[in-house]
């Protein structure tokens, strides 16, 4: 574990780095000294990130545990200037943001390979029974169906390569719908090749929009759908390997733990999320498929 610790300090130590030169050269003063994202405590901002990161790789499925039990016992000669657990929560806004710019900055060091795959995955916030006591989300998430049911909560969508590497990633209420033109604009800016997903992609027009930007759309056809074309072989093979997301999504859910019902701040649930994406890059095996044998006519 504490290999674990040091590499993601590492990552995200020089990164905050890099963010500060950024914000002292490019953002708007708001003082006498200037922006900065450095929390007022004693943990520093990558200390803070750190932290909320290796959760995600911990094992442990309730934060408390894990700050109280883990990382107080454990940890004080990573973090020698350590704060109480009440503390920690009311710093960890000031990580969302760097946490969410870190996550797309890992996600664009991926390489697009030109083999794509694209997907959504609801997150609930609260159990179906207590959807008009929640406070928390009234108003930001939203009531949506997918393949398993009705969900409150939003909607996650990820695009990952064959190596199992998150490309892009769009969060949105759980009521969008799929073909979203926003959503596949940013889910697809500097892609290119074959992008494979399911017959909730599957649009004549989403499919032209993506040919002018040099991507193929390949989606299963529709039981009512007029004039099928049909497919090369190794489009067929490839679209039968889409579950890798599916397994991607499970990767997040039940290892990286993106998804609980028990937030109690907007902010705190951002910071789960991206946290949790941050730690699936850090993950030694992820779920990838072989495509050395194949050729791409």
């Amino acid at each position: 574990m504490d290999e674990i610790i040091i590499s993601v300090f590492y990552d995200i130590d020089n990164f905050c780095k890099e963010l500060k030169k950024f914000s002292e050269r490019s953002l708007l003063p708001c003082n006498e000294n200037g922006v900065s994202f450095e929390p007022p405590s004693s943990l520093s901002l990558s200390e803070i990130m750190t932290i909320c990161v290796v959760f995600h790789l911990s094992g442990y499925r309730t934060f408390k545990w894990y700050y109280v039990n883990f990382i107080k016992k454990n940890c004080r000669k990573f973090f020698p200037k350590l704060v109480s657990y009440h503390r920690f929560v009311e710093l960890m806004p000031y990580a969302a943001i760097p946490l969410a710019l870190f996550a797309q900055s890992v996600g664009l060091q991926s390489p697009c390979t030109g083999i794509s795959f694209v997907d959504s995955t609801m997150l609930d916030v609260c159990d179906s029974h207590r959807i008009w006591q929640n406070k928390v989300f009234k108003g930001v998430a939203q009531r949506g169906r997918s393949s398993t049911g009705w969900h409150y909560g939003f909607k996650l969508y990820l695009v990952i390569n064959d190596c199992g590497e998150i490309l892009r990633f769009c969060l949105t209420p759980a009521n969008v719908d799929d073909r979203n033109q926003k959503v596949m604009e940013s889910l697809t800016k500097n892609l290119f090749g074959k992008l494979f997903a399911d017959k909730g992609y599957a649009s004549k027009k989403l499919f032209k929009e993506l040919l002018d930007k040099g991507i193929e759309l390949i989606t299963k056809q529709k039981k009512n759908a007029k004039n099928p074309g049909m497919l090369r072989l190794t489009d067929r093979l490839l679209l039968r390997k889409r579950a890798v997301i599916e397994s991607v999504n499970d990767f997040l859910k039940n290892v990286c733990q993106i998804e609980h019902t028990r937030h109690r701040s907007g902010c705190n649930f951002v910071v789960n999320l991206v946290a949790g994406l941050c730690a699936y890059s850090f993950l030694p095996k992820k779920p990838s498929i072989h495509t050395g044998n194949m050729t791409f006519a």
